[in-house]
């Protein structure tokens, strides 16, 4: 049997997608050589598992990791203290796995389209949008809990698609389901809402033969949500800690005012500001005043939406995706950040499933004007192609972003190293900062004990070589001081 020959459209979106995979690992630490102070905490606490099986505090293969007043979610960690089993500690292993991660969501999504829409250049063209859309790539960037959920989410869908063309569904079937959903809980805080949510929208793929299957889901995923519910029980409070800072939920607001602030924030997620011209305002996530999205890609999942709505809309998987696309940023319509893109990260997935049937529908041979169909979808894909590759060099030409990633604390830690008095002082605003010190000395290979973290109420002694942060000092004789950070030695007691 021949195997069937690629077109030549096929051929060119093949090659582009090979150095599309080239460009997207080139430069995996270029974001910044140096990590921002959470990406530290999740680093260094994958290498102390790496090594001993503990956390910084002590804690044997802890299920969420307690880092200075929040609690950081433990897949990714335990996945990037894989890879530093074989590796070791370092900042580019930590950003080649998030990279991988979102090659994988990438693979996953452009394998969904080929199955959804028969056609390998489908899949090669939402491969390439997921690779050079700015929200899915920025992201592929940061060693994040975030990163690894476009790939399970991918994971989902694509196991969710061949579950939805199947009368019944079995056991593995239900069970993949059932894991994945409850993966995404443990992934990233918004997965705790979003993970119950998906599961509830099983309900649109209900019917008498494969009400077992779906049962059976929602019974591993309740299994898989006996170790968080332990947790809390434990810990009660500590997982909710953060959201009260974050959220504009406040004890004595009116049910009014919450609901219209709710609806401003869920309609600014959608707004064409955010998505096309400014993006999320924290220059970590983002490189300024770009767009989060490429327009081609959202025109094309526009029509996309408009063909399920007209054609689709009796097909309980479709009914999902635009379920889905309607429950994702519900979890970021609950904070006080103006657009921020890791708690909306499960809005840009629903849009590229949307662009399959798009793809389908403007490819099709046996409908009214095929050719201006045809074209229409060219210049969609070129416009994609080119404003994404824009994008690209843009991010790679930009200057690093030193304020955004405290990337100059190498040069404070030397400066402190640099004097003989031990242990240098570690005098925070912040209960964070002490990480960069810790970080750092582990990749350098020094003892901790170099170190000795103080506060405002035990302030270090006479003579003693401090590194602070955010706080000034009074009769010091000053070392360095870049940014918030300063070195410094006390001259007499504060």
């Amino acid at each position: 049997m021949r195997r069937p020959q690629l077109s030549r459209l096929e051929v060119v979106l093949l090659a582009v997608s090979l150095l599309a995979c080239i460009v997207y690992f080139a430069e995996v630490s270029h974001n910044s050589p140096t990590f921002f102070v959470d990406e530290a905490s999740i680093a260094y606490n994958a290498h102390t598992i790496s090594q001993s099986g503990v956390d910084e505090h002590g804690e044997r293969f802890p299920l969420y990791f307690r880092a200075f007043g929040e609690y950081k979610n433990p897949v990714f960690i335990y996945a990037l203290a894989a890879l530093y089993r074989f590796t070791g500690p370092s900042v580019f292993a930590a950003r080649l796995l998030s990279a991988l991660l979102g090659m994988a969501a990438a693979l996953l999504l452009g394998l969904l389209a080929i199955r959804i829409t028969k056609q390998l250049g489908a899949g090669l063209l939402v491969f390439l949008s997921v690779l050079l859309t700015p929200w899915t790539f920025e992201i592929s960037r940061l060693v994040f809990e975030v990163a690894i959920f476009p790939a399970l989410l991918a994971g989902f869908l694509l196991l969710l698609y061949e579950a939805s063309r199947r009368m019944q569904w079995s056991w593995r079937i239900a069970a993949g389901l059932g894991a994945l959903l409850g993966l995404m809980t443990y992934t990233y805080s918004i997965g705790r809402l979003l993970a119950p949510l998906f599961a509830l929208g099983l309900a649109f793929f209900f019917t008498r033969n494969r009400r077992r299957g779906i049962v059976l889901t929602w019974i591993v995923f309740a299994v898989m949500l006996l170790p968080l519910a332990t947790f809390s029980l434990r810990h009660p409070g500590a997982l909710s800690e953060r959201y009260k800072f974050v959220t504009y939920v406040k004890p004595g607001d009116t049910n009014t005012r919450i609901v219209l602030r709710f609806v401003q924030n869920y309609a600014g997620n959608f707004g064409p500001g955010n998505w096309f011209l400014k993006g999320d305002p924290e220059p970590r996530h983002h490189l300024q005043w770009h767009g989060s999205l490429l327009l081609g890609m959202v025109l094309l999942a526009a029509i996309g939406f408009v063909v399920v709505i007209r054609g689709h809309w009796r097909e309980a998987w479709w009914r999902f995706i635009l379920y889905g696309l309607a429950v994702a940023p519900i979890p970021a319509s609950l904070t006080l950040d103006h657009f921020h893109t890791l708690r909306l990260i499960a809005l840009p997935i629903f849009l590229f499933v949307l662009m399959m049937t798009a793809i389908q529908f403007l490819s099709a041979e046996a409908r009214p004007r095929p050719r201006a169909r045809r074209a229409l979808l060219a210049t969609l894909a070129v416009f994609l192609l080119v404003q994404g590759s824009i994008f690209q060099w843009k991010f790679y030409a930009a200057p690093t972003r030193v304020d955004a990633f405290d990337s100059y604390y190498p040069e404070l830690l030397n400066a402190a190293l640099a004097q003989p008095e031990r242990p240098v002082y570690l005098l925070d605003k912040t209960p964070a900062a002490y990480m960069y010190a810790y970080w750092y000395a582990t990749l350098r290979g020094l003892d901790l004990h170099n170190f000795q973290r103080a506060s405002q109420t035990t302030p270090p002694p006479a003579g003693a070589v401090v590194i602070s942060h955010e706080l000034p000092c009074t009769s010091c004789e000053m070392i360095l001081e870049r940014g918030q950070f300063r070195v410094y030695k006390v001259n007499s007691k504060q």
